[in-house]
């Protein structure tokens, strides 16, 4: 299972890799309603992948059960609404992998013990696994540093990964 913060969503269908991580992946995604509510009050076309996805039920969106779990750990963290119920989220299944973006999310993971990825993560996955070639892959990874907020030592790192340097 897979649950989405905003930020990782919304990464991944803008460099158009979120189909490709829903058609490979054999566990559910899922996100919280919080998460439902940023990510489409977006007007682009690229979230249009995401909305077709919750339509067609790819995506699933689940209500956090313990709110007070929501507000602590945004308060604890320092973290929006949507990536605090998305922990919450992960929290209360038990399992699966939280995919976020977001630096004081990842801490949280960190802190709470929850696997974690991020769009960097699944680019350069995608390219071990042969899903894309690394030519696309670069071409994606140049994208993600354009749009998202990444250090260059994590663009670096991830570059030399994709062209297969270790």
């Amino acid at each position: 299972m897979i649950v989405f913060c905003s930020s990782t969503l919304i990464l991944l269908a803008r460099i158009d890799l979120l189909e490709l991580l829903i058609s490979n992946f054999r566990g559910r995604v899922i996100i919280p309603e919080k998460v439902r509510a940023e990510t489409i009050t977006e007007d682009k076309k690229d979230i249009q992948t995401i909305i077709r996805h919750l339509e067609e039920k790819k995506i699933s969106v689940i209500k956090v059960k313990n709110s007070g779990l929501v507000k602590t750990l945004s308060e604890d963290f320092s973290i929006d609404a949507g990536e605090a119920e998305a922990l919450a989220l992960a929290l209360e299944q038990k399992s699966g992998v939280v995919a976020t973006d977001d630096r004081n999310a990842i801490r949280a993971c960190k802190m709470l013990k929850l696997d974690f990825i991020t769009a960097v993560t699944v680019l350069v996955r995608a390219v071990e696994k042969g899903l894309i070639e690394k030519d696309e892959g670069m071409v994606k990874l140049q994208k993600l540093q354009s749009i998202g907020r990444y250090s260059k030592s994590i663009i670096e790192d991830a570059a030399r990964l994709i062209r297969g340097g270790s």
